[in-house]
């Protein structure tokens, strides 16, 4: 009983106020209808009071006084008293304390007057009636109840059917069974059954069954019979029983329960004239069947799957025909009905839905929807629930539709007037439906425009107080979408229209939400249901059909089948081919070819598929060997370079996706967004561009278009513009530029550690080319406007946003030339003057205007000191400029217009192309050579405004307080270096905007300086580059070297472009100069030795690179060798030495590391081929005097040289000014520690130029320390005297070349001219005359003997500095002992300082010209005829040694006696030669080139004191470098004898090396 607790003040002052009070709140009780639950609240308010008298704490005359009033309320308030009575009759008896009892009964006795005493005896116990008085006896009373029952229930009366009832009956069904048309009610019909009932005595609960089973065969008769049966109503458990026997007679095997049956039990549910739980029991099967049957039929669609995924043997394949035909015949025998299916269906026709819900929630998901009947008939429930929403919001324009009639139930489902009304049933219906709405297509279409009618509501309703409202229906929405569309689409057969119907609703969500539910739809929707379990293995079974069909000459056919499965089943398919596409790259072709019949929703699941495969992480992204990326991510990425240029498919997952791995740190996926853009914007990366290729990209959009890239990618407008609309719509052009910026740099820091050095650095590549690629998509499609608004200055995209510069200045230069053009513009606009000067005025006027914040905001970049050498406007200048803006490539567009002209003429000739084809195809030829020239023109204008711009900047652009060093320095170290490696075109402007500062005659600017330091030291600028910018930088060397040898090429040239000029100057001063003296410039002979040193210092680092044996270093080398080809070797004996070094090469590397031999033989094949334009030394540069072929070919080209690039570049007088000193010491402070640097890591010289004093002083040491040695083994041999001569000469001669080169050194510095070339001709004489002797076996005298040994030293030395070049395989094996003590001189040399020598007067010019003629340049050319002799001649001997193998105990004495006497006679002829050639040059200056430097002889042995003691302590360290004479000489002869028996295979050898 329903409680209802009575206020405690109202029990205390009951006769004041609590009497009123309670009465008047049984009035509003009683007045309340609330469809029988007001009774409740009557019973509960009677019972607290009368329990208050129970216990005593009201009195009961006051409380039955109440009572009696109210009975006026209501008619039946005796009836719920009297069950009060009985609650409280039941309670009491069961209590032991007696008052209570008593003042119960005391209570009922005071109501007796109002209260029936016949109610009271049906319900009070029979001793409370017997203590009230009301009976005598309670026993007695029992016993009579008891006979009444028996009477009543079990005794049956006894008389006959067919007279006494049959007419009853069949009145009764007459009655029932009459037309029900008129005016016949059922009030009418009740009574006259109880009539016959009354008149024929029939049995009540059988009237009742033939009510039911008139009401079967009449069951459009709802109304009527409803009524009638509630009227009728027994019990409602009665006619459970009575439908529960019906529908258990059904239950037999091979029976089948009428509808009509389902339908009067669904409707007495309906009216709740039935419980569906007392009816629920009588129906079969029972419910733990249904599970059981769910989870078979799962299991075996499972089977089925498996089977179609595997192989089956012959054997097994007829073993599961049999199993197949068992479960036929076992299906043959039909199983009854499913009762319950039949009620819910029926429940479902009359619109019953919570009743049909509830049966629902009885079995397992979609068990019953699954059922076709089920399905269609709550399709049709929904159906009409949405049609009133549906008419107003989802009927396409223009559409009518069909217009449902509404059931007459009212207690259906309420019809839907707005999108919140969906949330109360019409939702849960379809979850309820799932997969099986793909039994109605029509429902399916009319919920998706529903949707899409909400969502439009969505996007427009601003409303605050909708929001929340709005984002529920969302998710529901999004919830119908993944648990009921997108799982009936596959069970649909390949309905295109839903797919496209679909779409239109998925389009309107973002990408994120689509892919989540492509996501479900993918990986869980096909597992939770029989049927879906099915479809995929029949999916994936007719996807491996399909894929191992398809070629390029049936990609329509095929292409139909693929789009046939696809509109059903796009995940699995896809999944599919994907996989497929990873193993085999050759499919990507005919595979998207073949796409192009899928529908929009497909290609949006193709991209989610894709990103998916991407981010796969079960899959590496690299090969085993960790050095390159996976094929299937080079795969994936090359099929979504294609499928998302020829589609129309959203980028925004797959950009947003690359931007998330780029945050994570990962850049492998940089190769999707690379791919992407090329195909889509035919924008190209490569660093293997032909010149030509180059030569268009620095034209306009339309060449680049047309001649820059390897793959003509036509028709990019329509691509090009999804990818810039999809980047600017999600805000991720400047985040990918910015990420992709910062992840270059830390890639080698991020994935360094772990990864293989190849891979980080291609990392690195495409990390860079990527932004490179990107950045060039974005300035030639984003307009000005979005351009500018997006990308911010200069300073904070480096201080802020940690952009390296380089990457920053890419990113910012199209903004200012945008800026700058539209600020011309509005120049021109303002002011209509069509001059062409007034135009370039106005354009320096927009240039100043737009670039002054840059040259602000470039301040903070670098320290302050920074800009005490550079000014800020020339390092904006520099970085703001292009290659379009330099220079116009007029040969490009000509062989455009051409290509185009000869096209055109083609299409005439060919009579093949339809008329209107060619037509058309003309047309666009004539149109394009338009745009060309048109672009052309519009160039030449450009460039001609900006060398204006520049001429007026040019002369601000340097400051004069600086010296040139620092200046270069700063200028290579921030400008020329960094940009040179960031692009092929880059590399390109670095060259030729160097070629142009001088051409400006730019004042304070040294171009001989600038060339010489990028020529001098390459060694660790290569060795720091990737593969990529080792191409970009050869590229720049190439360019580099291209003006050079136009210089160097012809006379006139030079003289035109480089006499006059300020970069030629040689005396460099502290104010800035604009020509100078015509004795301050670097003539044209002088410049050519500089070139020559050029190569040399190119070879030298070349040799050093490919004998270090690392990787990285070989590959730069060759990739910048192959680069500088065209241009470099241009002098043989240089080509000779590269080309035995990239021989070694290939042969060690063939087996090791297959892509260095690659580029090895690569490389060899086009050094041979470029042999025929080498040329010798001597016709390289110029040399005078022909004495000077004793000079050794080391001292042109090794250390004594390398420190003199032009005539006074290299020389410091003692008298020079501030300016010099200060240069001089510089240039020696950076040397020293340069100088250890590379006695210890490749023996290179790190100062790229500036220790020409330093290097040169060391070298002289070196020089006369090793002279000694020599000196000292020549006076320890015994080979003077007359008898040993003869037997001992050929091993004199192999000996004698160890030593040489170092004597020779010191004797050419100090000889006169005249001195020189007289004993030089009689040394040449004696030589030849002794070396006839010799092979005739006649002694030589000991004087001409001594000449001879220096002439054939001289000749060895020359020779031998060539071979030291040469690997050492090459070589012969006498001068293998010589080879570490060789490469020390090399390496200790530093490369030449232009800024730390000053020199002021004619005098000095000339002094230092001269010496410089001889010292450096001039001698090995002359000297080669010579040598080529003398080593033919050596060659001979050391054959002829090889057979004297009887006499190699002797000469092993001999030769340590040879190396004493040796030494003796050197330090003889160096006294005499001291005082002889120190006097000689300084009376003849102008002419003679022996004096290293005019320093006196005195400071001179100071300085050679300190640089050999400092030699000392350095050659220790290093392996190569020689620790003493004695040693050296010990090496060499151990050397010797251990390999005198191959002597005669490397005499041939040498003979070959040198021809």
């Amino acid at each position: 009983m329903a409680t209802l607790i009575l206020p405690g003040e109202w029990i205390k002052n009951w006769e004041k106020s609590g009497k009123h009070e309670f009465v008047q709140l049984c009035k509003e009780l009683t007045e309340k209808t609330d469809h029988g639950n007001e009774i409740k609240d009557i019973q509960a308010a009677l019972y607290e009071i009368c329990s208050q008298v129970v216990e005593g704490n009201l009195k009961i005359d006051l409380v039955s006084s109440v009572l009696g009033e109210m009975m006026e309320f209501r008619d039946d308030l005796p009836s719920v008293l009297a069950d009060v009575f009985c609650i409280l009759d039941l309670e009491t008896g069961a209590l032991e304390e007696k008052n209570k009892r008593d003042h119960y009964t005391h209570l009922v006795g005071a109501c007796l007057s109002f209260v029936p005493e016949v109610i009271l005896k049906e319900r009070l116990d029979p001793e409370t009636l017997e203590s009230l008085g009301l009976i005598k006896q309670a026993h007695q009373f029992n016993q009579k109840i008891v006979k009444i029952k028996t009477k009543l229930f079990y005794k049956q009366q006894k008389f006959n059917l067919l007279r006494e009832e049959n007419e009853g009956y069949a009145k009764l069904i007459t009655e029932l069974g009459q037309d029900l048309s008129g005016n016949i009610t059922s009030n009418l019909v009740l009574e006259s059954i109880k009539s016959l009932i009354g008149c024929f005595n029939l049995d009540p609960n059988r009237v009742l069954d033939i009510i039911l089973e008139v009401y079967e065969s009449r069951s459009d008769q709802d109304e009527f019979f409803l009524s009638l049966i509630k009227s009728y109503m027994c019990e409602p458990i009665t006619i459970c029983h009575i439908l529960g026997f019906k529908f258990k007679f059904y239950q037999e095997p091979n029976e089948e329960t009428p509808k009509s049956l389902y339908h009067i039990a669904a409707a007495l549910l309906h009216h709740n004239l039935v419980e569906l739980e007392d009816l629920y029991v009588h129906l079969m099967p029972v419910d733990a069947t249904i599970v059981d049957e769910h989870k078979r039929e799962i299991s075996e669609a499972k089977q089925i799957a498996r089977k179609l995924v595997t192989v089956l043997l012959p054997s097994e394949k007829s073993e599961d025909k049999e199993k197949e035909k068992e479960k036929e015949e076992e299906k043959n025998e039909k199983p009854p009905d499913n009762q319950k299916l039949g009620l819910l269906e029926a429940l479902l026709r009359i619109g019953d839905w919570h009743h049909a819900q509830s049966i629902m929630d009885q079995m397992p998901s979609f068990y019953a929807t699954s059922h076709k009947a089920i399905a269609l008939a709550l399709c049709q429930l929904v159906h009409l629930t949405v049609e009133p929403l549906y008419r107003r919001a989802g009927v396409p324009k223009g559409a009518k539709g069909c217009a449902l009639q509404p059931l007459k139930n009212k207690r259906a489902p309420q019809p839907t007037e707005s999108f919140e009304d969906l949330r109360k049933d019409t939702f849960s219906m379809l979850c309820y439906l799932g997969p099986h709405l793909s039994h109605d297509p029509v429902l399916f279409a009319k919920i998706v425009r529903l949707g899409k009618a909400f969502m439009k509501e969505y996007q427009t309703d601003g409303r605050p107080e909708m929001k929340d409202r709005l984002e529920i229906l969302l998710s529901c929405f999004l919830s119908i979408a993944d648990q009921v569309l997108l799982p009936s689409l596959s069970l649909m057969e390949c309905n295109a229209c839903m797919s496209e119907e679909l779409w239109g609703l998925f389009k309107l969500f973002p990408y994120q939400h689509r892919y989540r539910l492509y996501g479900q739809w993918k990986n869980e929707t096909y597992s939770g249901h029989p049927l879906l379990v099915k479809v995929k293995a029949q999916s994936v079974e007719r996807a491996k059909y399909i894929m191992k069909r398809l070629t390029k000459e049936n990609i329509k056919q095929s292409g139909r089948q693929i789009g046939k499965l696809s509109h059903s089943n796009p995940t699995i398919l896809f999944d599919y081919m994907l996989s497929q596409i990873q193993w085999y790259d050759n499919l990507i072709g005919p595979v998207v070819d073949s796409l192009k019949y899928l529908t929009s929703l497909n290609y949006d699941v193709l991209a989610y598929c894709i990103i998916e495969a991407l981010a796969n992480p079960e899959k590496e992204k690299m090969k085993h060997d960790d050095t390159t990326l996976s094929s299937w991510l080079q795969s994936l990425a090359s099929l979504c370079g294609a499928v998302f240029r020829k589609y129309p498919i959203e980028l925004a997952g797959l950009l947003q996706y690359v931007t998330n791995q780029l945050k994570a740190g990962k850049s492998f996926d940089l190769l999707i967004l690379k791919e992407v853009v090329q195909k889509m914007a035919g924008i190209e990366i490569t660093d293997e561009m032909t010149s030509e290729q180059l030569e268009a990209m620095t034209g306009g959009e339309q060449l680049k278009a047309e001649g820059g890239y390897f793959g003509q990618i036509r028709n990019t407008k329509k691509s090009s513009q999804r990818l810039k609309d999809a980047l600017l719509d999600h805000e991720l052009a400047l985040p990918l530029c910015l990420l992709m910026a910062q992840q270059r740099n830390g890639v080698v820091f991020l994935e360094g550690g772990e990864k293989h050095l190849k891979l980080v650095g291609h990392l690195y590549d495409q990390c860079h080319d990527t932004l490179l690629q990107f950045g060039g998509f974005l300035a030639s499609n984003l307009s000005t406007e979005d351009y500018i608004k997006r990308v911010p200055s200069i300073d904070i995209l480096c201080n802020q946003f940690h952009t390296p510069h380089d990457a920053a200045f890419f990113l910012s230069r199209p903004m200012y030339a945008h800026q700058i053009l539209s600020k011309y513009d509005e120049l021109k606009k303002a002011e209509k003057g069509n001059r062409q000067q007034q135009k370039v005025h106005k354009y320096v006027a927009a240039c100043e205007q737009v670039m002054t914040p840059v040259h602000e905001a470039v301040v903070s970049l670098h320290p302050a000191r920074v800009w005490d050498d550079l000014r800020p406007q020339f390092y904006a200048t520099f970085w703001s400029l292009t290659m379009y803006d330099l220079a116009v490539p007029h040969s490009a567009y000509d062989r455009e217009v051409n290509k185009l002209k000869v096209q055109i003429s083609a299409i005439e000739e060919n009579p093949e192309i339809p008329i209107n084809k060619k037509k058309k195809e003309k047309e666009r030829c004539t149109a394009l050579q338009e745009k060309l020239q048109e672009e052309e023109k519009k160039q030449m204008e450009h460039v001609q405004r900006v060398l204006h711009r520049l001429k007026l900047e040019k002369d601000s652009w340097l400051l004069t307080k600086s010296t040139k060093n620092e200046t270069i320095t700063k200028f290579l170290q921030l400008c020329l270096f960094p940009r040179c490696i960031f692009s092929s075109i880059d590399a390109v402007y670095c060259a030729r905007f160097v070629e142009l500062v001088h051409q400006q005659k730019t004042p304070n600017f040294c171009t001989l300086l600038c060339y010489d330091r990028v020529f001098s030291a390459i060694i660790y600028t290569v060795a720091s580059c990737t593969e990529n910018e080792s191409h970009r930088y050869g590229r720049f060397l190439c360019c580099m070297l291209e003006t050079v040898t136009r210089w160097h090429s012809d006379r006139a040239v030079y003289e035109k472009e480089c006499v006059n000029y300020p970069g030629f100057l040689t005396i460099f001063r502290a104010a800035g100069i604009d020509g100078g003296n015509k004795a301050d410039q670097l003539d044209y002979e002088n410049f050519r030795h500089v070139v020559h040193k050029w190569h040399y210092m190119l070879t030298k680092a070349s040799v050093h690179c490919l004998e270090t044996g690392d990787y990285t270093h070989i590959r730069n080398i060759l990739i910048v060798l192959t680069k500088i080809l065209p241009c470099y070797p241009k002098v043989l004996n240089l080509g000779q030495a590269l080309e035995a070094r990239v021989h070694k090469i290939c042969l060690e590397e063939k087996d090791k590391r297959p892509d260095l031999y690659a580029l090895a033989m690569g490389y060899s094949g086009r050094l041979k081929s470029q042999k025929v334009h080498m040329v010798p030394e001597n016709e390289f540069h110029h040399k005078d005097q022909p004495a000077r072929s004793a000079t050794p070919a080391s001292q042109q080209n090794g250390p004594g040289s390398t420190g003199k690039p032009a005539t006074n570049a290299s020389k410091t007088e003692e008298g020079a000014s501030e300016d010099g000193d200060r240069g001089k010491e510089k240039s020696q402070g950076t040397t020293k520690p340069a100088n250890k640097a590379n006695s210890t890591s490749g023996k290179v010289t790190t100062s790229n130029g500036n220790g020409a004093l330093n290097s040169t002083k060391a070298v002289k040491d070196d020089k006369e320390k090793s002279g000694k040695e020599k000196k000292e083994k020549k006076e320890k041999t015994p080979g003077s005297t007359p008898e040993t001569k003869a037997e001992n000469r050929r091993e004199k001669q192999r000996d004698e070349r160890a030593g040489k080169e170092e004597r020779v050194v010191r004797e050419g510095k100090e000889k006169t001219p005249k001195a020189d070339r007289e004993k030089v001709k009689l040394e040449e004489k004696s030589s030849k005359d002794d070396k006839a002797k010799a092979g005739n076996g006649e002694p030589v005298e000991p004087g001409r003997e001594r000449d001879a040994v220096k002439e054939s030293k001289s000749k060895e030395k020359g020779e031998r500095n060539a071979a030291t070049l040469k690997s050492p395989n090459l070589r012969s094996e006498a001068a293998e002992s010589e080879r570490d003590h060789k490469r020390r001189k090399l390496d200790s040399h530093s490369s030449p300082s232009h800024s730390s020598s000053v020199k002021d007067g004619s005098n000095e010019l000339k002094d230092s010209a001269s010496k410089q003629h001889h010292i450096t340049f001039n001698s090995v050319a002359r000297s080669k005829s010579r040598e080529r002799e003398a080593e033919k001649k050596d060659t001979e001997n050391i054959q002829g040694r090889s057979k004297e193998k009887k006499e190699e105990k002797d000469r092993k004495e001999r030769k340590r006696d040879h190396t004493v006497n040796d030494r003796e006679t050197s330090q003889e002829s160096k006294r005499r030669k001291d005082e002889n050639g120190t006097n000689s040059s300084k009376n003849s200056q102008s002419t003679s080139p022996s004096c290293d430097s005019p320093v006196s002889p005195g400071k001179e042995k100071s300085k050679r004191s300190k640089s050999s003691s400092k030699e000392k302590a350095e050659s220790v360290k290093p392996e190569r470098t020689s620790s003493g004479g004695k040693k050296e000489s010990r090496h060499d002869k151990e050397k010797s004898e251990k390999k005198e028996k191959r002597d005669s295979a490397a005499g041939k050898e040498e003979k070959k090396q040198y021809p």
